[in-house]
């Protein structure tokens, strides 16, 4: 079973703030279909509105822009509490969502939008100065900064998607340069596995292994070289070897140096570990990926989302407040094993959580916080920008998956 793709024409989804898609004669699809995807450029178009930073390619960090704004996901203090421009991370969330919107489209508006304004402000963090070269965590202008491992990697994922869906040649050179940053950061400390970040080879992470099998078996949909799919499969077991749960099949954080493992687990995590289980088993045919795989699904279900009874009164399961971009990552996980098994339960919890979420949870300018159910207008006044493109690439996802 395949994802369908959603042939999208402007006549459908109507005037757009940042760019006039394609014009041409209106597909025939869902209307549940439409509503996600007008909700996807919806987000996208809020986010150029609100977070972009005049005069350049990048963005904010936050909505409303706060000097003071400390980032507390990096290896180490930021050396700035007057950043002007977004991190990478967050910056690189807007190409994921661009990244799907063509993907479930097939609109080459969004490919433009890609290279004419998402890789020119990407292109600021790129940093040859270390070699291998790879995306660092601030503007390369402003100084060096730390490198991740998974920061690149995630990038790597979307040039690799990129190339598998329009086969221009210079997304798959972006990705295959990315992969030279990537397995330089592995070593035989814990019989292998990556690091997290280059300056601070302290722990190795399920963010950092899970999604880096991801990004192999893309490179060897992408170029049938078995280096990859070799590759991708150990870091598969690795991660497995040290980060699972064996009670339900979840995966923990990470694992120091020293073999102590950081038990937190958050949905990003498993979930890649379950789009690599539902990739493995598509490319082999070994049906132990598959037990994989949907054992990290079933469990997740049961982690990552709670009964919640609505203001309408009606009992929902709902997703549990988590950062919304570690829910987006984990979709991407159930969508790959729905194309396998074709299990709706678990995406119809995804788009109720989504429904539920774009009633109750947006704020008066549009924008998402962490709390879904209900405290759009009462949650914190600082939107975050990873937030927002996580959202647009979860509608944009979950659209055309039935």
């Amino acid at each position: 079973m395949r994802i369908r793709s959603i042939v999208y024409s402007a006549c459908l989804i109507g005037n757009l703030a940042v760019f006039q898609p394609a014009q041409g004669l209106c597909q025939e699809y869902a209307s549940a279909d439409r509503v996600q995807l007008h909700r996807a450029q919806t987000v996208l178009d809020t986010i150029y509105a609100k977070y972009a930073a005049d005069h350049t390619f990048l963005l904010r960090e936050n909505y409303p822009y706060d000097r003071t704004y400390r980032a507390d996901y990096l290896a180490s203090d930021p050396n700035s509490t007057t950043n002007a421009y977004a991190y990478l991370w967050p910056f690189s969330g807007t190409l994921s969502a661009a990244n799907v919107l063509f993907e479930r489209t097939g609109d080459t508006a969004y490919l433009r939008l890609i290279d004419s304004r998402i890789l020119p402000g990407l292109q600021a963090y790129y940093d040859d100065s270390r070699q291998p070269a790879a995306y660092a965590s601030y503007i390369r202008s402003e100084g060096l900064s730390d490198r991740f491992y998974d920061d690149n990697i995630w990038l790597g994922i979307d040039f690799a998607e990129l190339y598998l869906q329009g086969r221009r040649h210079e997304y798959l050179t972006k990705a295959e340069e990315i992969w030279a940053f990537v397995t330089s950061g592995q070593d035989a400390l814990l019989g292998g596995g990556v690091y997290w970040c280059e300056q601070k080879k302290e722990s190795k992470n399920a963010c950092s292994n899970a999604p880096a099998a991801v990004f192999a078996l893309r490179l060897f949909e992408a170029t049938g070289d078995s280096l990859y799919f070799h590759q991708g499969r150990e870091w598969y077991a690795w991660t497995k070897k040290w980060l699972q749960d064996p009670e339900d099949g979840l995966y923990w954080d990470n694992v120091s140096l020293e073999e102590k493992v950081d038990k937190h687990k958050y949905p990003y995590n498993s979930g890649q570990m379950l789009q690599a289980a539902a990739l493995l088993y598509r490319l082999t045919e070994d049906r132990s990926y598959l037990v994989d795989a949907q054992r990290i699904a079933e469990s997740g279900y049961g982690f990552f989302f709670e009964d919640v009874t609505g203001r309408d009164g009606k009992s929902r399961k709902l997703l549990k407040r988590s950062n919304n971009w570690f829910i987006a990552v984990m979709l991407r996980g159930y969508v790959e094993l729905f194309g396998i098994d074709g299990n709706r339960s678990y995406l119809e919890a995804f788009r109720e959580s989504l429904d539920y979420a774009w009633e109750h949870a947006r704020s008066q300018e549009g924008l998402f916080g962490q709390e879904w159910k209900g405290a759009g207008q009462k949650s914190k006044p600082l939107k975050w920008l990873l937030d927002q493109a996580a959202m647009a690439e979860m509608y944009a996802r979950i659209a055309g998956v039935f």
